[in-house]
């Protein structure tokens, strides 16, 4: 396995082990490797492995990534003995266990530390049940129970009712066994034992019944029935029978096991038919059900997760309240692990949604543009960063065949996964139309009509294009109900542009016609283009960065594109002191030189 030796900062000396497909470093806590400084970027570049080979790759960071002392632009594979650099941070990448060597002293303060569980697949320490045991189900040896039994309560109707009886499980649900015969603990026992050796439910459940059956000689039927996460019906999970004659095995009374569950109580009935609670039940009479245990399965919110029933059709073969009480154990454990299987499944499924995320978003960086447009005379600077794993805002460059350069901006309405495919989407669209029609203004009008007949309902899309001209040195704007570019003169001017020809967004009416500004753009002039992350990035005491601040601050910026760019997003993370970013932010700055 790869590694990351530190050879300057705060921690010299440690390993970090490169266990994932993707390592991000950065400063925001969700990086596998997370940089505590505030020169590094959230998310400031990243690892990537494919098939033993590793590429090193800066995330538009805003002061970049070394590679052996040179600053590196998109993907670099990564060789042996080659030395990282991150702002302060120096670490040396090695294919396998480095070799021992000096470490120079700590030269700055960046602690550095890696998050397991996020980037190497391991499933999440689950709880181990028999930890639990003791204090949760009650003690499990002959002796240990003795006059501790939980109160047994009488229900309201029991005085015409065959001798019924119920525990309240909602605040007793985990009774203790008084001293029962060897046989009876060495099954509940086992029944413990096969519980906590899995976390496959479906598996555990016919063992329970088998060892059940162990326990009560006089059973007949038996089923565990579970609630459908999805559906809320119940449904048989397992079942077992002692005998041929006791009718369809694959039925079972929907009557009790209501009552059990709805009153999350435990049901004891000496005779079913004679009981008034189920003698109107066809299904009680039909099955031929006389002594009958009913427990329910109850979360550790009293939610009802199924239940346990055993049944008999011999009604001189009853059961006790004794039995119901080991019965009610047994469910208290069962609950537990069933809760148990739940988390980790729930748990696996966030795993694969996260490993899906992080494909996405390595699929989106795909999207944008590797490098910036090389151009005599003019600069550019661009940054990007998604509020989630994936965002909608995006921009690019496409060169048109004359030798113009159109850089566009967009913002899909709405945040995630679904911003992000529709991105990805108009992203494509928008190269086409521009490649493809005589002018911007047309390339603009058939991306909204592309979108309005798209089917997305009320999604909606904010762009705008800026076409540089760098041999007239003009810039043509058209602008789809975008917050419009702020160009700053030489002279510290900044003035927004194409906002009177702006129309309404793409997506909202197929026949919206766009029209078009030109603008020259003088020696030493900067043209700022950005998404609402930018200006609707908010503070504690909940301010908003917005637009007069943001032209406040390009009065005094510098000039050229780099450290315009840098200097902008430096304020607006200043502006927001540690609060967490609320929307994606993206940012283009272009410059021409004196």
């Amino acid at each position: 396995m790869a590694v990351l030796k530190v050879i300057k900062g705060s921690c010299p000396g440690q390993l970090v082990e490169l266990s994932g497909e993707r390592m991000v470093m950065g400063r925001h806590p969700a990086c596998q490797i997370v940089l505590d400084n505030a020169a590094v970027s959230r998310n400031h570049a990243q690892i990537l492995e494919s098939h033993g080979t590793y590429f090193l790759e800066d995330l538009r960071s805003r002061n970049g990534t070394q590679l052996n002392g040179e600053k590196i632009l998109g993907r670099t594979e990564l060789k042996d003995d080659d030395e990282i650099r991150v702002c302060e941070v120096v670490m040396r990448f090695y294919q396998g266990s480095p070799p021992p060597s000096d470490v120079l002293a700590p030269e700055a303060q960046v602690i550095l530390h890696e998050i397991d569980n996020k980037s190497s697949g391991q499933a999440p320490t689950m709880i181990d049940i028999s930890k639990l045991m003791p204090s949760q189900a009650g003690p499990m040896m002959p002796g240990l129970g003795a006059g501790l039994k939980p109160p047994v309560v009488t229900d309201d109707d029991s005085d015409s009712s065959s001798i019924i009886t119920s525990l309240d499980l909602s605040t007793n649900r985990h009774p203790r066994i008084a001293v029962r015969p060897e046989a009876k603990l060495r099954a509940v026992m086992e029944i413990t034992q096969n519980l906590v050796r899995t976390l496959k439910i479906n598996e555990a459940l016919p063992k329970i019944l088998e060892s059940l059956f162990k326990i009560f000689p006089q059973a007949d039927r038996g089923f565990i029935v579970l609630k459908d996460p999805i559906t809320g019906q119940l449904v048989v999970k397992a079942q077992r029978t002692r005998r041929e004659d006791v009718g369809d095995s694959a039925r079972l009374s929907m009557t009790i096991l209501k009552q059990a569950m709805n009153k999350a109580r435990a049901i004891l009935s000496a005779d079913a038919a004679s009981d008034i609670r189920f003698n109107l039940s066809e299904s009680v009479a039909n099955l031929r059900i006389r002594s009958v245990m009913c427990v329910p399965l109850v979360s550790s919110s009293n939610e009802p997760q199924g239940a346990i029933q055993i049944d008999t059709i011999d009604s001189a073969l009853q059961f006790s309240e004794d039995d119901l009480e080991v019965l009610a154990s047994v469910a208290a454990q069962a609950s537990l692990v069933l809760e148990n299987a739940q988390l980790h499944l729930a748990a696996m499924r966030q795993r694969d949604l996260e490993r899906d995320l992080d494909f996405a978003s390595q699929v989106q960086i795909d999207f944008l543009p590797k490098e910036r447009p090389r151009v005599e005379g003019y600069e550019f600077y661009d940054f990007y960063e998604a509020a989630q794993s994936v965002g909608g805002d995006f921009f690019d460059y496409v060169r048109l065949p004359d030798g113009r350069i159109v850089v566009s901006v967009g913002d899909v309405a709405g945040k995630g996964v679904p911003a992000a495919l529709l991105m990805a989407r108009v992203y494509a669209d928008a190269r086409y139309e521009l490649l493809s029609q005589p002018t911007v203004s047309d390339a603009m009008r058939h991306l909204n009509m592309a979108v309005c007949s798209s089917g997305l309902g009320h999604r909606f899309i904010t762009m705008a294009f800026v076409v540089l001209d760098p041999r007239a040195h003009t810039l043509a704007i058209v602008n789809a109900g975008h917050l419009p570019p702020l160009l700053r003169t030489h002279k510290g001017k900044v003035d927004s542009v194409g906002s009177t020809t702006a129309a309404l967004p793409l997506g909202i009416k197929s026949d919206t016609v766009y029209g078009q500004t030109s603008v020259t753009i003088g020696p030493g002039d900067s043209l700022v283009m950005f998404t609402d992350g930018v200006t609707e990035a908010m503070n504690k005491a909940t301010e908003l960065y917005g637009v007069a601040r943001l032209t406040a601050f390009l009065k005094k910026a510098p000039p050229q594109a780099e450290p315009l760019g840098e200097a902008i997003v430096a304020d607006v993370e200043a502006f927001c002191d540690g609060e967490p970013q609320r929307d994606d932010m993206c940012l283009i700055c272009f410059h021409r030189q004196d």
